[in-house]
């Protein structure tokens, strides 16, 4: 049995370890986010202008992108699009995030009840990897035509690599289309980057996530939506967290759900020490929005 001193040292252990492993991030590190966050930004753009590629400045920022194909209504379906970027040398998936406007898609947010991946889309995953019914609901609605689409991008462009964004809702989605697509397209690689991104599964789930995809889940400051679902319904987080601090530093935190106050559990320890306006950004200055 442990004894208080020994409970409390190796709870210091922890703790040190943590913070010694937070490391900043440095200009270039965080400008080759910015075509990316870019993307995700149009995401919340009308089908009818990411599909011309002509959106304003979301779309300018992006100037070359070759849109492939786009969808949703933003109400009972989140806008999405696909296309090919030259310059990232990557086909790129992008979710729209949450519209409060929009009540479906606040009903969404709100289903928090757990439920295994669906055998169909996800083969071979075990039945113990739950996710959030709502997030996985939103997914399948689109799984099939951004399948599609995204195979017609790489036969196009000869692409050989997928980056996968979205915002709020949209990283939800682009977290599970992150599992999906690899799932039914050989020989491309994955890559996903989520902003604001809420939890999405159990702890079955985060270790998939570790395990099998390349993740980077950028939080702004005191956001609440990262921190929800709450661990206490048995909602992990995945590796790969970025914290984008008050002073506007970039820190690389590591591990699942790290505790340290430099990082967005430790920072946020509930929704009443969060802000509901740092969700929308800025990061590196881009708001999300169209």
């Amino acid at each position: 049995m442990l004894t208080t001193s020994s409970t409390l040292t190796r709870l210091v252990s922890v703790v040190a370890a943590a913070l010694i492993s937070i490391a900043p991030l440095v200009a270039p590190q965080i400008s080759a986010y910015k075509p990316f966050t870019y993307f995700a930004s149009t995401a919340y753009c009308a089908p009818s202008t990411t599909l011309s590629w002509n959106c304003g400045a979301n779309c300018d920022a992006n100037a070359g992108f070759a849109p492939v194909a786009s969808g949703g209504d933003g109400a009972s379906t989140q806008f999405w699009y696909v296309g090919y970027s030259a310059a990232q040398n990557s086909v790129i998936v992008a979710h729209q995030g949450t519209d409060t406007s929009q009540i479906e898609a606040i009903a969404t947010d709100a289903d928090a009840f757990q439920e295994s991946l669906d055998p169909t889309l996800f083969p071979g995953i075990s039945s113990s990897v739950e996710v959030h019914s709502g997030f996985a609901n939103e997914q399948a609605k689109t799984a099939t035509q951004i399948l599609a689409a995204v195979r017609t991008a790489i036969a196009a462009h000869s692409a050989t690599h997928v980056t996968i964004v979205g915002h709020s809702l949209g990283a939800a989605i682009a977290l599970l289309d992150g599992v999906y697509l690899p799932l039914h397209i050989p020989g491309a690689t994955f890559t996903t980057i989520g902003y604001g991104m809420p939890r999405v599964g159990n702890q079955a789930f985060a270790n998939y996530v570790d395990a099998h995809l390349s993740l980077t889940h950028i939080n702004n400051r005191e956001d609440i939506v990262p921190i929800v679902p709450g661990r206490f319904l048995g909602y992990h987080h995945p590796s790969g967290e970025v914290h984008i601090q008050d002073s506007g530093a970039w820190v690389s935190c590591p591990g699942q759900d790290n505790t340290s106050s430099d990082c967005i559990v430790g920072d946020v320890p509930n929704i009443f020490d969060g802000h509901e306006g740092d969700h929308s950004g800025p990061y590196d200055g881009v708001k999300m929005g169209c």
